[in-house]
């Protein structure tokens, strides 16, 4: 059975304010800056000793002609968020492993930086930002990787145009993959719950985006259609992660905007509110909280009692909708 979820315009304070307020100061409200130019990951309920440090975080494009993409099925943890014109993106998280290449990599958001604030000093790889979100990039807890910064670890491909074809090289970034005790989501793994529902499709849709995932016994996981058309990549095969999130979140406007004056939306991921889990081919109804940006996010079902995912990729689908947003003082 198939369930669609439509998102819709939302609204809540910004969290960071202080340092936006500064930046908003230094520059104008709309364009310039830095311009945008298989295999299943190891268990991550195991914690891994061989490696230590922190995640590697990658922003990665989702416009057609950035499909299909590199890299992407070695990722623990696959965000995906609504940004311009109800497009879409994707922040690919590296714990495990680290594969040859992802890509192609696209620019920066205000998003992002808050997301990311839940693990620790993360690297964050991204071809640039718009002017204004600069100063919050540079005061955020992460070490920022954009192409020119470290040498040899960016290159353009070929076959595809320009801002399409930028990727990196994770070695370049990192000496080894930390291990998944660097995976500081707040995310347990285990025995599927009890209880739910039979859920073989669900589909979440943007203004101008739409993401399907089909439960496949056969890869036991899901896989994933975007805008109609089944996903796979270059270097491993069509994704197929064994859960699936669809959170339910508050989507407000930003201060920033992209080079045509579109604005940037701000998904609020600090606060509590509804989600589904997809696991086995069934749906759990459940209730998410991240108390502080700081803090990993807990899945509950009715009971209270955590949700345990399914051991392997998570993809986690940010969809408009009813949330309690951000705790206030």
């Amino acid at each position: 059975m198939e369930h669609r979820t439509r998102t819709r315009r939302g609204t809540a304070p910004a969290l960071l304010a202080a340092v936006m307020t500064a930046s908003l100061a230094a520059g104008c409200t709309s364009g310039g800056g830095t311009p945008d130019d298989g295999r299943a990951p190891a268990d991550p309920s195991t914690p891994s000793t061989t490696a230590t440090g922190s995640v590697l975080a990658v922003k990665i494009d989702n416009a057609r002609l950035a499909r299909p993409h590199t890299g992407l099925n070695s990722a623990d943890i696959v965000y995906v968020e609504q940004v311009e014109s109800g497009l879409s993106r994707l922040m690919a998280v590296y714990a495990n492993t680290l594969p040859a290449d992802v890509g192609p990599v696209r620019s920066a958001r205000e998003t992002d930086l808050e997301l990311l604030r839940q693990f620790d000093e993360p690297t964050l790889a991204y071809s640039g930002a718009q002017r204004k979100l600069m100063p919050l990039i540079d005061a955020a807890p992460l070490r920022a990787e954009p192409p020119g910064h470290t040498s040899g670890a960016y290159y353009r491909g070929t076959g595809r145009p320009a801002p399409h074809n930028l990727y990196v090289r994770p070695a370049g970034l990192l000496p080894a993959a930390p291990g998944a005790s660097a995976l500081t989501t707040g995310f347990s793994y285990g025995a599927a719950p009890s209880g739910g529902r039979a859920d073989t499709s669900e589909t979440v849709s943007y203004p101008a985006a739409r993401f399907t995932f089909t439960w496949s016994p056969g890869r036991n996981g899901y896989l994933v259609a975007m805008d109609g058309t089944s996903a796979t990549t270059t270097d491993a095969g069509p994704p197929a992660p064994a859960t699936v999130v669809v959170q339910y979140v508050a989507v407000r406007e930003s201060a920033f905007h992209d080079f045509l004056g579109n604005n940037t939306p701000f998904t609020e991921t600090v606060g509590s509110g509804r989600a589904k889990v997809l696991r086995d081919g069934r749906a759990y109804d459940a209730t998410w909280s991240r108390p502080t940006a700081e803090d990993g996010t807990l899945f509950t079902g009715g009971d209270g009692e955590q949700i345990d995912f399914a051991p392997g990729q998570v993809w986690v689908v940010f969809a408009e909708g009813p949330s309690e947003g951000s705790p206030r003082e």
